[in-house]
């Protein structure tokens, strides 16, 4: 299906509705129909209530249970999978103001305990050195003083033993020269020195060898519950299982092809070494 960026996320209500209206129909009361999909009734009053998103599962359960027509189990599917799927518009959040985003992430960050990010093009702030974070943000117009500010300080999660942080990184990501030369030499002399965090793990993809899988976007996934999937022009925030899963199973492919560990770590100084020679021939 095609999305329409101003749909998505906004279509819970009507699915909550048509729901409610399709078990009224099949005669069936909350209880009846929560016994025919092994589901509790208070869920199917929050589903019917649209206090609780259903995931895509959840609405063929529930379609299936009330021999909904096959019209209305195409049109029900498309709207569950509109409701499960977020557009984030990149002009919107600059608007609001970018500091605003980093304190929507630090909430994330706060509820989750497993973290999966996949950097093809560039370094995460998480990652960043200050210098690095300010040029990142040096094409968008206006005072970005509170959001560098604010992106340094979720930095600390990083040192929060409980939560584990996976960071696979492409050759470009590592070495696209946002900053000067120098500059390039100390912030992958940080990503060597994160790595060593007991939990956090930082592979690279070397460009070298046979890579017969192309990565198409930045994407993050929080626990098993949530992606983000970053384009130019803004982001996707997927909720449904299987969404996250296709994620997941992404982010487990590239795994196989990164260096971990003191491999990372010795191709990450080869690299940081290159840009201390460039510095010094200027």
């Amino acid at each position: 299906m095609t999305f329409d960026p101003q749909e998505l996320g906004q279509s819970s209500s009507d699915l909550a509705a048509i729901l409610q209206e399709l078990r009224k129909r099949a005669g069936l009361s909350g209880v009846q129909l929560a016994r025919r999909v092994s589901m509790s009734q208070s869920k199917i009053s929050k589903i019917e209530t649209g206090r609780v998103i259903p995931s895509l599962v959840d609405v063929e359960l529930i379609l299936r249970a009330l021999d909904a027509p096959l019209d209305l189990v195409a049109h029900v599917t498309a709207l569950a999978r509109l409701a499960n799927t977020e557009w984030q518009d990149a002009r919107a959040l600059r608007r609001k103001g970018l500091d605003r985003k980093q304190i929507e992430l630090t909430t994330l960050e706060r509820s989750t305990i497993r973290f999966r990010y996949f950097l093809p093009t560039m370094i995460t702030g998480l990652l960043a050195t200050p210098e690095y974070v300010r040029a990142s943000l040096a094409p968008f117009p206006g005072d970005h003083t509170k959001a560098i500010a604010k992106k340094l300080e979720r930095q600390d999660v990083l040192y929060e033993s409980s939560k584990q942080f996976s960071f696979i990184l492409t050759e470009q990501a590592c070495r696209w020269p946002l900053v000067p030369a120098q500059a390039m030499a100390m912030q992958i002399d940080r990503l060597v020195s994160v790595s060593r965090l007991p939990n956090v793990r930082i592979g690279v993809i070397p460009m070298a060898g046979h890579m017969p899988w192309a990565p198409l976007n930045v994407f993050t996934v929080y626990d098993e519950s949530l992606a983000i999937v970053e384009v130019s022009t803004g982001a996707l925030v997927f909720r449904d299982p299987r969404d996250v899963q296709d994620y997941l199973d992404e982010f487990l492919t590239f795994e196989g092809y990164a260096l971990w560990g003191e491999n990372a770590r010795v191709k990450m100084g080869g690299w940081a070494d290159h840009f201390r020679d460039i510095s010094q021939d200027f």
